[in-house]
């Protein structure tokens, strides 16, 4: 997506149009660093005060972080999305896990009624791409995928609404992982997720959402399962969901 030259009506506006739309196509992704500001006024043809009004209102909005001597960087991909990160970011690790728990254990069921083919090849696809990650030993690279992952099972619900809220909580989830999985070696092996995939393919809600539920805690099982171990106070062994 190539920016183009604005009308010389609401410029900043215009500017804050282009931008923002960088943003939501992914052209810019979330943690990238932006065009600095003589290559936007190149770029978009306006005054540098316009560029930086532009840059300081998606800022506040929550969409942009400037960094002082580093450059300007993506912080999420919608305000809402912003505000989520900015108002959770320091939330009890616990909480966070148990409101994934919530929306995937609800997306799982719903997949497993409304999965397409095309979901089914993206589950896999997916999958695949989980474990390569886990593999390469790069836990940025396995955070990613793993978050894609869950994303595909959230897409495979069919339901906008559901997929737009856990977008706009995707940046904090993918914080939380992080924690989860650490600062060691990714050794052991990453949380199986095959039995998910398999209910969803043969239209058990039941099991899908049960599968879907269990992944953001210890041992496989949210508290007060039977036989569930007690969850960590903090994250510290990885979990990897």
């Amino acid at each position: 997506m190539s920016l183009t030259s604005p009308r010389r009506s609401g410029l900043t506006d215009q500017v804050i149009t282009q931008l923002r739309n960088q943003i939501t196509s992914g052209a810019w992704p979330v943690g990238s660093r932006i065009p600095t500001e003589p290559e936007l006024v190149e770029q978009l043809g306006v005054a540098r005060n316009t560029v930086r009004e532009a840059v300081r209102a998606l800022a506040h909005n929550g969409l942009l972080d400037i960094r002082q001597g580093s450059g300007t960087y993506v912080l999420a991909t919608s305000e809402l999305a912003g505000v989520m990160h900015r108002r959770f970011s320091h939330a009890d690790p616990r909480h966070v896990a148990e409101v994934r728990a919530t929306l995937e254990s609800s997306a799982a069921r719903l997949a497993a009624e409304r999965r397409t083919a095309h979901d089914l090849a993206q589950l896999t696809t997916a999958l695949h791409r989980r474990q390569e990650a886990w593999d390469s030993g790069d836990r940025e690279r396995f955070v990613i995928a793993d978050a894609a992952f869950h994303q595909a099972v959230v897409a495979a619900a069919h339901n906008d609404v559901l997929s737009g809220l856990y977008a706009d909580l995707g940046d904090l989830l993918r914080d939380w992982l992080r924690d989860d999985v650490g600062e060691e070696p990714l050794t052991d092996g990453p949380l199986d997720h095959q039995r998910l995939i398999e209910a969803i393919t043969a239209g058990d809600g039941e099991t899908a959402a049960r599968e879907a539920a269990a992944y953001p805690f210890c041992g496989g099982q949210p508290p007060g399962a039977a036989g569930a171990p007690e969850a960590p106070e903090a994250p510290g062994a990885p979990l990897t969901g």
